[in-house]
């Protein structure tokens, strides 16, 4: 009884293995010409997966004037309470799409955005935590996101070329 139980669970994980294989490459072959999905691959932490989702979530581009104005729209900024002379900022204010951030922080969990933002997470991570320093970084990879959604490239990533 046991057994059989064990294989149609093995049987149904394997069928849904496959399943996902098969959506990911029929993704890959819709986007695969998209310039801005190719180029948000090359920001570390980004593979395939994630930047499907970070072109499908944030659509077209030109809504947003500015990263800052992207990363406000993603719920990555912290609250702004102001009253008088008096200001304070609270956790970041998760307005937008829940699975934009959770596909950022994921991203940036193990690679913290490579060797420059990774510098930066470790200082952030030392004075401020480890969370904050994820939702900061997060928010610097979504700004070099929208220039690659916006130009096709992200230029801080790309090799240096030597000027003759």
């Amino acid at each position: 009884m046991r057994r059989t139980a064990i294989y149609v669970f093995t049987r149904a994980l394997f069928n849904y293995d496959r399943q996902i294989a098969m959506l990911e490459r029929e993704i890959h072959q819709h986007l695969k010409d998209d310039p801005g999905y190719q180029a948000v691959q090359a920001i570390n932490g980004v593979g395939p997966t994630i930047a499907a989702i970070l072109v499908a979530e944030i659509g077209d581009i030109t809504r947003f004037r500015s990263p800052a104005q992207l990363c406000s729209w993603a719920g990555l900024t912290p609250k702004h309470r102001e009253s008088d002379t008096r200001t304070r900022r609270g956790k970041i204010t998760k307005q937008g799409s829940r699975l934009l951030r959770w596909a950022l922080i994921e991203g940036t969990s193990s690679t913290h955005g490579g060797d420059v933002l990774a510098a930066q997470y470790h200082q952030l991570a030392k004075r401020r935590g480890a969370n904050k320093a994820r939702v900061a970084i997060a928010r610097k990879v979504l700004t070099l996101v929208y220039y690659g959604l916006r130009d096709g490239e992200i230029r801080c990533l790309a090799p240096a070329t030597d000027a003759a």
